[in-house]
């Protein structure tokens, strides 16, 4: 059973997904974008989305799945976090699968807009998958070129949380890390449960695959294939108050866990592609 595309906030087009279970899933062509994820046992959208969210051409979301690519937050010439989370894709599947999951795949090739930008050709591939309790999203990169280029990417995932305070990231000790917020280069996480105590901007280096995030009453496990980063990060509430798209108190209710690759940019070949993935299982 094909799914049709809907009218979303914004007037954006956007796929609704329901598997056969009653899992389900929104995912805006602007960007690529899952803005929710309601597992088949119910407890609402397990993805933070701002109340205060744009939703608009050139505008980037806040919450969800967001696709960073080809460059991640500010490291590099481009606008923050690139130019795929604001850009509208293309749906080439969206579907009820046999075994009763439902699945998307959304493309984006290079545009003479984005050769302005970025002066390469690429394909992107972004494929959703979810029954049951759990969310797939995986992102491919193809360089249909002769000669290679590099690009760091993400899938910087808002996960909703009850209090960020009371929130925990355990799978991360002994991880080395780049400390945003406090400058740092060389640190070594020495805690077996990472606590979310105000602003924290880290980036795992070469991070362990299997992460749970726990909180009172409920987890959520995560594991990346293909990604060797990953991102912890929570604005704080100083910070959170100068992004207008993030309502007041919103940084309580929300903690990123984000697969990545960004602290060695891949260098991928011409004629070949990278994979990567981030797998949500919701406890």
């Amino acid at each position: 059973m094909n799914i049709p595309t809907v009218s979303g906030t914004g007037n954006l087009p956007k796929l609704v997904l329901v598997a056969r279970d009653g899992a389900c899933a929104e995912i805006y062509l602007h960007g690529a974008h899952l803005t929710s994820w309601t597992p088949a046992a119910g407890g609402g959208n397990r993805l933070f989305l701002s109340s205060r969210s744009r939703f608009g051409p050139g505008s980037a979301i806040r919450g969800g799945i967001p696709v960073s690519f080809p460059q991640f937050a500010t490291q590099g010439p481009l606008p923050n976090h690139g130019f795929a989370r604001v850009t509208p894709w293309s749906v080439a599947v969206a579907r009820l699968a046999d075994d009763g999951s439902a699945i998307a795949i959304l493309r984006l090739a290079d545009s003479e807009a984005t050769r302005l930008l970025w002066p390469h050709a690429f394909a992107l591939e972004l494929a959703v998958r979810l029954s049951g309790d759990w969310l797939d999203v995986g992102l491919a990169v193809t360089n249909p070129g002769s000669a290679s280029f590099s690009f760091t990417a993400a899938l910087h995932t808002y996960l909703a949380v009850a209090d960020s305070g009371a929130t925990t990231v355990r799978g991360l000790q002994g991880a080395r890390f780049r400390d945003k917020v406090a400058r740092l280069d060389e640190c070594q996480e020495g805690e077996a449960d990472l606590r979310i105590t105000g602003e924290i901007d880290r980036v795992y280096r070469v991070a362990p695959q299997d992460l749970e995030v726990r909180e009172r009453g409920r987890s959520m496990a995560i594991r990346a294939s293909g990604f060797p980063d990953t991102v912890v990060w929570n604005p704080g509430a100083t910070r959170a108050a100068s992004l207008a798209d993030l309502e007041p108190g919103g940084e309580r209710r929300m903690l990123c866990v984000e697969a990545a690759a960004a602290a060695v940019p891949v260098e991928l070949a011409g004629g070949t592609t990278w994979r990567g993935s981030q797998r949500l299982t919701a406890g």
